[in-house]
């Protein structure tokens, strides 16, 4: 019974404040859906989000258990069976199963509720922001267009097929992360430090996007010309396809079958990478793996700006979404001294998983 109460203490401690983000989010979609007589939709029509990111999770575990089980068995295959029970008991007990399913769920319930949200913006708030936030990117680079620079900086041949390439790269990168703390990183502490950072991402993303509507440049009438030199890439064919869901989902929301994903303040972009950086950083992951992270995040600044997908003030604004997120779920989930935030090594006398116990100990 004790130990029973004990995983369950340290599920809901992990990712109680995700649980209850996510709640309120479906809670949101649900009354904006009832208020304003909109769909609520699966936001992944290919393969549904619901069968996807736990494949992502389940693939990772087999990534996890299958090469030690390989490797343990090298010289006998015969004992695959037993060295595969003892691989999943060290690493996979039932702690560690509820973690990670409880996780990529809550997760999930916040990803689901967002894309729903940021569909039904502009029918919530039809004010648009882009002429101001236009007007004052320009009065940050002393009258000059952000893009514009960019392009004149890089060229728009090769550089815009590197920086298309970058914002690809992101867009796989959130689901592969949110693997990596569930399956990989095995402090609980870390995972649900970083899940929960996310999720607050989504929910101040989802807030933003309804109280500043805005398309960014690349779809704003008195700025999209600027990026009519940029060649045919992936970019491209992702602008033009959001654009027509768009335009689809404002002519019959119903009829349209799908959601409509543009929305430029803040940038989430930016901001789930600053996320990324700083949790990285505070857990003290591989120095390679900071360098990489703080690395990447300039290389998506860059490319949001140059391939027209936000403005600089987007970008200022998701850098302190993602900065603010990092320490509001360091103050929740129990990673913190005082009011800083700091990755929190589980106490002797408090209840651990097994997980918990194994990175204690290796530390």
């Amino acid at each position: 019974m004790h130990e029973t109460g004990s995983l369950r203490t340290v599920v809901e401690r992990n990712f109680g404040a995700a649980w209850l983000t996510g709640i309120a989010m479906v809670v949101a979609t649900i009354v904006f859906a009832a208020i304003g007589e909109l769909p609520i939709r699966d936001p992944d029509s290919l393969i549904p989000g619901y069968i996807r990111f736990p494949a992502i999770v389940l693939g990772a575990i087999g990534l996890d258990i299958v090469p030690r089980v390989a490797w343990r068995a090298r010289r006998s295959p015969r004992t695959v069976g037993r060295h595969w029970r003892d691989v999943l008991r060290e690493r996979w007990p039932a702690s560690h199963w509820r973690y990670a399913v409880g996780g990529v769920t809550a997760w999930y319930l916040c990803y689901a509720a967002f894309r729903n949200l940021k569909s039904m913006a502009p029918f919530i708030n039809e004010k648009s922001w882009d002429v101001e936030f236009a007007r004052i990117d320009r009065e940050l680079w002393f009258g000059r267009e952000p893009a514009t620079v960019l392009h004149d900086l890089f060229g728009t041949g090769i550089a815009a097929h590197f920086f298309s390439a970058v914002y690809f790269i992101w867009i796989a990168l959130v689901p592969v992360s949110i693997a990596i703390a569930l399956v990989f990183t095995r402090s609980t502490r870390a995972g649900s430090w970083y899940v929960t950072a996310v999720a607050f991402d989504w929910a101040l993303g989802a807030l933003f996007y309804i109280l500043f509507p805005s398309v960014g440049p690349v779809y704003n009438a008195q700025q999209r010309g600027m990026f009519d030199g940029l060649p045919e890439t992936y970019n491209t064919r992702l602008a033009d396809s959001m654009w027509d869901d768009r335009v689809a989902v404002l002519g019959d929301r119903f009829a349209s079958g799908t959601l409509q994903t543009i929305a430029a303040f803040p940038s989430l972009h930016v901001g789930i990478m600053v996320t990324i950086c700083l949790v990285v950083s505070y857990i003290g992951l591989a120095r390679w793996i900071r360098i990489t992270a703080w690395v990447f995040l300039g290389l998506t600044v860059l490319a949001t700006i140059y391939l027209g997908w936000h403005f600089f003030i987007d970008v200022l604004a998701g850098a302190a979404l993602g900065s603010f997120t990092v320490w509001a779920a360091a103050m929740v989930t129990g990673n913190r001294v005082g009011l800083r935030p700091q990755l929190r090594r589980p106490a002797e006398d408090e209840p651990v998983s097994v997980s918990q116990e194994a990175d204690a100990q290796g530390r």
